[in-house]
């Protein structure tokens, strides 16, 4: 999957989120890249996840041109470097969390697409040409990286619903995605590959909507 999602608030378009997932000898690579839409002269930011085909994490790295971040497994440790300077010794914090924890870092939407496609993979299956997901929520242990913090969050299939992207009215799975703090509401489209389309964060007056391809494509 490839292309560019806008993240518009109260409307307006603030942010474009340029995304690829490859597949690699066995490993997933989701990079992704943040760009704000003000033309500021901020160089955005930067991700690149690692995982393998179970969902293993290998390597995740994280930039926005003053300070990084690298999440590596060690162990039975999930191990943060986190860089703020050019000559700052990195600091590192451990986080007693298996390899196969989620990576949901702030501003990415497509870590949440790949968080989905997880979900509907190990718990979902295709029964009589619909898909059929167990009963109530399923629970993921997840790392947010630039806030230095680990926590739960549930993923549930609603159903589906009719939802209008860019004017065009589209049949989509709705999939309901809650912390402790946030309620977010994801819709996939099971017809092309279960690609995200659209993301609303009532709360914080947020909605992200996959562009067109050709969108996409002019902004390369």
């Amino acid at each position: 999957d490839s292309g560019s999602f806008g993240v518009f608030v109260r409307g307006q378009r603030v942010v474009t989120e340029t995304f690829s997932v490859q597949q690699d000898n066995g490993v997933s690579v989701v990079k992704s890249q943040l760009k704000e839409t003000s033309g500021s002269a901020s160089p955005g930011q930067r991700s690149e996840l690692q995982m393998t085909s179970t969902g293993e994490l290998v390597r995740y790295e994280w930039s926005d041109g003053s300070g990084s971040l690298v999440v590596t497994p060690k162990d039975e440790f999930l191990l943060e470097k986190i860089t703020t300077g050019a000559t700052a010794k990195p600091a590192e914090q451990p986080f007693l969390m298996p390899s196969t924890s989620a990576i949901l870092d702030n501003n990415f939407f497509i870590h949440r697409a790949a968080l989905v496609w997880r979900y509907l993979a190990a718990d979902c299956h295709t029964e009589a040409g619909g898909l059929k997901c167990q009963q109530g929520p399923v629970e993921f242990g997840v790392l947010v990286p630039q806030d230095r913090t680990s926590m739960r969050v549930r993923m549930e299939l609603v159903g589906r619903e009719k939802v209008s992207i860019r004017g065009t009215e589209r049949d989509l799975l709705r999939l309901n995605l809650l912390g402790e703090s946030f309620s977010w509401t994801l819709w996939v489209d099971d017809k092309d590959q279960f690609k995200l389309m659209r993301v609303l964060i009532a709360d914080a007056n947020t909605e992200v909507v996959r562009d067109s391809d050709d969108a996409a494509t002019s902004r390369h």
